[in-house]
């Protein structure tokens, strides 16, 4: 029975499917980490983590036997891949059966944040309906999305968002040439958030893109923009998001994810005009069931017939 080191809290029933094959230790309860390490290092053949917990090179460099570090979700930035890549050691994630729950999201947030679904149903319930006129929404028919980052999560957004009527632009490292010609490309994220009256983010995290919307894209969005994101917190410099808002130089904000999860911004949570959530972006029973079902054949792939499903280094 191969031995894994399991990083931090997974879904019980994922749990319950891994230890009647594995033996799991969780290293969020070890107290003396060394002596762990000391006493049963040398023998954890895998990792099993999420794109929350990720795996250190610390971690990684202690356990001369990994073979193998095996993700729920898709993003894997907080994984040293550098040194599993000099280990030796396999990656993988869970890509594509998150994809559209993670636009619907995307999407719920345009929506809320656009017709003030969340200020209005605080109006309702505090009773102000009786007394005072429910303010005024916009559209998102007519206006323009703008997307960062249009891969397989990205598609999925654009598809929502034209089927509302949207005109859709994008930026990618490279034009993709297999879009409908009428999508626009912009050569860069201050191009794209000049030309969107949304920006929805939907890239990787990572170093390469810490605090890419930074104020300067922020800017460029402008008064009646709205900032969507669904990606990972690093990538936004929230300061200047916050300081945008509240000085009226961007319309509003739909957040599932934040730079230091599961901490918020005070200054956030005290906007009207923002809409926050508990990084939720792919949380349905549909979808956790097919990750948790992909992170199974990744993992007895691997450990069965070294042949993982999705491999991703």
């Amino acid at each position: 029975m191969a031995e894994l080191l399991m990083m931090g809290p997974l879904l019980p029933a994922l749990v319950a499917r891994m230890k009647a094959r594995y033996r799991v230790h969780h290293w969020w309860e070890v107290a003396d980490k060394a002596a762990f390490l000391a006493d049963r290092g040398a023998a954890i053949r895998g990792i099993v983590t999420s794109g929350r917990f990720g795996a250190t090179r610390e971690v990684i460099e202690s356990l001369p036997a990994l073979e193998a570090i095996v993700s729920f979700g898709v993003g894997y930035d907080p994984i040293d891949m550098e040194a599993a890549r000099a280990h030796g050691v396999v990656v993988t994630n869970t890509p594509g059966v998150l994809d559209e729950c993670v636009a619907d999201t995307a999407l719920a947030l345009m929506l809320a944040v656009s017709r003030r679904v969340c200020e209005l149903d605080r109006f309702v319930r505090a009773g102000r309906w009786r007394g005072e006129s429910p303010a005024l929404g916009r559209k998102l028919g007519g206006r323009r999305c703008g997307i960062l980052g249009l891969g397989n999560i990205g598609w999925q957004i654009a598809r929502r968002a034209e089927a509302f009527g949207m005109d859709i632009a994008y930026h990618n490292r490279r034009p993709r040439q297999d879009l409908p010609l009428h999508y626009r490309y912009c050569e860069d994220v201050t191009a794209l958030a000049r030309a969107s009256d949304v920006l929805v983010l939907s890239l990787p995290g990572g170093a390469g893109t810490r605090r890419l919307v930074d104020a300067r894209v922020i800017e460029a969005l402008g008064p009646d923009g709205i900032l969507i994101n669904v990606s990972r917190g690093s990538v936004v410099d929230e300061d200047a998001l916050v300081c945008a808002l509240r000085e009226g130089r961007l319309a509003g904000a739909g957040l599932d994810v934040f730079e230091n999860e599961p901490e918020v911004p005070a200054a956030l949570q005290g906007m009207d005009q923002v809409v926050l959530l508990p990084h939720v972006g792919s949380s349905t029973v549909e979808t956790r069931q097919a990750m948790a079902d992909l992170f199974m054949a990744n993992l007895d792939g691997w450990f069965e017939t070294r042949r993982p499903l999705t491999p991703v280094a």
